[in-house]
């Protein structure tokens, strides 16, 4: 039998689990009660007639441009070559000259192609452009 010596004293000690267990069901929990909240319909408000109101307009679909290495251009899924290019860009810009568009050049492609892409954009009246990149890990 052990005996005990009266100077050795047992330290309580807390489990932590529980409190983590419980943190993570709260975060979960308001998580889910965050994406299902709809400010715009969480009163119930009959809304007048209106008209000289405007519908609600979709934002202008984004173009993608992606330049390959070699210098082929594809707007999409489709190879495109400079006029095509020049006549989607121009098509765009008459629906709204605010499109934006992504310019998405390999890294190995020439800077000329994407700069013949970004001009092509300019003499179409598109001036929303952005440059794709990758994050850096």
């Amino acid at each position: 039998m052990r005996i005990r010596d009266p100077d050795e004293t047992d330290e309580p000690s807390i489990s932590m689990t529980p409190m983590i267990d419980m943190v993570f069901q709260l975060l979960v929990f308001f998580m889910l009660a965050t994406t299902f909240t709809d400010p715009e319909r969480q009163i119930n408000v009959n809304l007048p007639v209106a008209e000289s109101g405007a519908s609600e307009e979709k934002p202008p679909e984004e173009l993608v441009i992606n330049v390959l290495q070699d210098g082929t251009v594809r707007l999409g899924e489709r190879v495109v070559d400079e006029t095509a290019l020049e006549a989607a860009l121009s098509r765009a810009a008459q629906n709204d000259k605010d499109t934006p568009v992504t310019i998405r050049g390999d890294r190995l492609a020439a800077h000329e192609h994407i700069v013949r892409v970004m001009d092509a954009c300019g003499l179409a009246g598109l001036s929303s452009l952005a440059v794709g990149t990758m994050e850096k890990n």
